[in-house]
Formats: C-alpha cells, sequence, structure tokens
C-alpha cells in the first residue's frame, strides 16, 4: 500500500513526498481508517515505527476551515523536547495548508505562549502542567476542543501526570475524539482505557515488548562502574563504526560522571542532557548531536521517549533500567527508518535481575558477549557499589532516663546548704536584735553616738 491508497488530498501527498514518504508504515496504514472515522484509538507500536505521523496524516486530512481561532486539536505529550518535535514535524506535513501549530510547555515564559495562541492556533502541542494552565486561566477554550491525543502515554503514567490528564480529561467535551499512542502496554493504561475510554479500539501492531528487528542487541558482564567508563571508551576509540552513539545513564548524577570521564579523552565529541540543564541548552545539544558536531551524547530517561534523531548508529547502556519498558524506548532510538542499529548494555551482578526482566518482556534472550582482554579492569568502586548488601545495622543502645538519676551535673555551693529550721523564740530574739544593734540575740540598747 502507498500514501495514495489512503485517499489523500494533495497538500498532504506533496508534504509526504518532499519528506520521501511514499509507503506508510503498519501503525500508520492500521490507525488511519479509524482515526477518519472520529473513533477512539488506542495504538501500541514499536519505536521508530511512525506513531506521530500516524496519527498527524488523518488529523490534517480532517481539519476543516473554521473562522474561530481557538485549537480544536490539543496534542498531549510527556517532554518539552517531544514538544518541540512534533511541532517541527506537524510544520512539515503541513506546510502547504494554512494549518498553525504551537508548543507549550512548562519553564518558559506563558505569557508569550497565550500571545501566539491568541494570534490564531489550529493545534497546540503540550505538557499537561503548562495544557491544563492555560484551559484555565481561558486561552483556550476547552469546549470548542474536537480532538485529544496523548502521545507516549505510558511515560505519562509512569511520570506521575495521572492527575493533570484526568483533569484535563474533566475539562474538555464529553463528545470528542481521544486517541493514545505508546510502544508499551501497562496496567497503568489498560486501567485508564477501561475507566475513561472503554470503547477505544485497539490498534496493536506487534506485541508489546517487542523490539525491532533491525536492532542488534548484545549485553557484557562488567564488575563494577569504572570498568564500565573503560570499557566505553576502549570502544569508541577502537569502533570506527560508532559514527553516532547515544549513551544512556540511569540519572541524572551518574550522566555527568560519565561525562567527566569521557570528554577528557574525547575533547569536543561529548555532550550531556539531562532534566537539570536549561531548555535552551538542552535544544542546543539535541541539535549539535543530530547535526552530527556531536558524536557522544550522554542521557537520562528524559530523552528516551520520542527523541527523534535521525542515523544513531549505536545506543549504550552504561546503566540497565529498573523498568524493562524503558530498554525497549531506549534502544529504539538506533535502527529507525529501515537503518540497522546496535545496542550494548553492560551489567553488573547487581543488574541481573534488571536483564532477566527485560528478556521476559521480549521474550528472547541478549546475547552475551566476552569483554575485550585489552580492557583494563578497575579495582575502585564508587560509594554506592562499596555499600555491602544485607550488612546488620547495629543500634546503639541509648540510657533511660531513670538511669541517670535526678541530675546531670553537681549543685552549686550555694545550693549545697542544708535548711535549718528557726524557732519563734530564735526569729524574735534576730528581730531584736537588729534593732538595738546587738548580735546573736543580745538585748542591749544602741549606744548613743
Amino acid at each position: 500500500m502507498s500514501f495514495t491508497d489512503l485517499n489523500l488530498n494533495k497538500p498532504l501527498l506533496q508534504a509526504l513526498e518532499d519528506l520521501g514518504f511514499s509507503t506508510p508504515t503498519t501503525i500508520q496504514q492500521k490507525a488511519f481508517a479509524p482515526i477518519m472515522a472520529g473513533k477512539d484509538v488506542l495504538g501500541i507500536a514499536q519505536t521508530g515505527t511512525g506513531k506521530t505521523l500516524a496519527y498527524l496524516i488523518p488529523m490534517i486530512r480532517l481539519w476543516q476551515f473554521s473562522k474561530k481561532k481557538n485549537p480544536e486539536l490539543l496534542i498531549l505529550v510527556p517532554t518539552r523536547e517531544l514538544v518541540m518535535q512534533v511541532v517541527e514535524q506537524f510544520q512539515e506535513i503541513a506546510k502547504y495548508t494554512n494549518l498553525i501549530a504551537v508548543g507549550t510547555y512548562g519553564g518558559a515564559n506563558i505569557k508569550s505562549q497565550m500571545a501566539e495562541i491568541a494570534k490564531g492556533a489550529d493545534v497546540v502541542v503540550g505538557t499537561p502542567g503548562r495544557l491544563n494552565d492555560l484551559i484555565m486561566n481561558r486561552t483556550i477554550s476547552s469546549k470548542l476542543v474536537k480532538r485529544l491525543v496523548i502521545d507516549e502515554v505510558d511515560e505519562m503514567l509512569k511520570l506521575g501526570f495521572r492527575a493533570e490528564i484526568k483533569n484535563l480529561l474533566d475539562l474538555l467535551p464529553d463528545r470528542r475524539q481521544t486517541m493514545m499512542f505508546s510502544a508499551t502496554i501497562t496496567e497503568d493504561i489498560d486501567a485508564l482505557v477501561t475507566k475513561e475510554f472503554s470503547r477505544a479500539e485497539r490498534i496493536e501492531t506487534a506485541a508489546t515488548g517487542t523490539p525491532l528487528s533491525s536492532i542488534k542487541q548484545v549485553a557484557y558482564r562488567t564488575p563494577n562502574f569504572n570498568t564500565k567508563i573503560n570499557f566505553l571508551a576502549f570502544l569508541l576509540k577502537k569502533d570506527k563504526a560508532m559514527k553516532k552513539v547515544l549513551v544512556f545513564a540511569g540519572n541524572k548524577r551518574v550522566a555527568d560522571a560519565v561525562n567527566r570521564e569521557l570528554e577528557f579523552q574525547f575533547p569536543n565529541q561529548v555532550a550531556v542532557i539531562h532534566g537539570n540543564k536549561s531548555q535552551n541548552t538542552r535544544f542546543k545539544t539535541v541539535d549539535q548531536f543530530e547535526s552530527g558536531e556531536c558524536r557522544v551524547l550522554i542521557a537520562s530517561d528524559l530523552i528516551a521517549r520520542g527523541l527523534d534523531v535521525t542515523e544513531v548508529s549505536h545506543v549504550i547502556n552504561v546503566n540497565i533500567p529498573d523498568a524493562p519498558e524503558d530498554y525497549i524506548h531506549r534502544i529504539g532510538r538506533t535502527g529507525r527508518a529501515d537503518k540497522k542499529g546496535v545496542a550494548i548494555s553492560m551489567f553488573t551482578e547487581t543488574e541481573k535481575e534488571q536483564m532477566m526482566a527485560i528478556e521476559a518482556l521480549m521474550g528472547k534472550k541478549i546475547s552475551i558477549a566476552k569483554m575485550p582482554d585489552e580492557v583494563e579492569v578497575s579495582t575502585i568502586l564508587t560509594s554506592e557499589e562499596e555499600k555491602k548488601p544485607g550488612m546488620k545495622i547495629i543500634q546503639v543502645r541509648q540510657p533511660k532516663v531513670a538511669d541517670r538519676g535526678l541530675a546531670f551535673h553537681d549543685k552549686k555551693n550555694k545550693n549545697k546548704k542544708v535548711p535549718i529550721k528557726v524557732s519563734r523564740e530564735d526569729k524574735k530574739r534576730l528581730k531584736l536584735g537588729k534593732r538595738y544593734g546587738t548580735t546573736h540575740g543580745g538585748l542591749g540598747k544602741k549606744k548613743n553616738r
């Protein structure tokens, strides 16, 4: 089947031709008819199979001119990088139309985004919190929204956007079309679909967790983190095929550590991206990696979802993710658009369970290769690796309050005096003695001077 068989109009066909697309992918082909029929859709497809165009093409085909400036289509995505990517793809596919798309996300000036939408926007692509804000301040009239797309829905739920999504669904009209897309299906997605979209048509092009066949997967046992760094540097030096390498680290701290180790050996070839970087830095870094100015991009899982960087030759996992679905999204950054790709994973003994979970999700084993003898095996452990699991924590017994006695220090000398009971007669003698100038009870009168 070609795109001409999908009953597309000339502006769409011309834009697809300009992009070099002639044949729809499986998800694009299967999702087209249900979306055009106005049905709610849950699309499950492998990373790198064109899920974004699977909803953009029918959305543009369904568009009808309206004098109202309010957007009729909202597209919900988890990260600002994906906002910009979807807006860019929309502009490419809608270049021969008058449709306008605006990207919105937190961390940027909301007033400038409000002004841009007020000029007239047909589509708004945004992160959950910012879209809720724009509806609440009436920049977007929720009652005029006809269609909602939730892209990377499993990542949305994982990142804790459930409340924002639920609030957005409550604000939008009941009579709307909703489309959800993801590379994996989880229990959270099933629960959401069952509760909110029981009539959604499920389109699954491959079993969840199935990676693309164009990706070669291999894993290496390593004793510790510093040996992983030595192995990574070895691969970058020896393997000339590593022209555009995406390295995934478990978190921001690890990503920065990998960057520090590599940038000394590979000056001006390495960059790092994670949540602590400013939005302008993140956009600039991704552009440098896309253009080939930067050979190695080190990232946290922030950009594992939806980042469409072309011709990534290798994906290297320095850490094995806790969620096996994240592994599928990571390696899906390579082997895209009928290109071949390689995914390399380095795992320690403590990461064996994560590897087993990944294999269970995929339904296949990952081949394990021997690390080359030339790689230096480090004996230096990180602070986390030095902690011995299962070590018994000895609690220091604190003395009871009763054991401390009534006081915690010696009394002052003035407080050590023992009170003496004075009789009534002694008090009288003392009083008379003071009056007549005598001491110790003397009764003589005071002499006149």
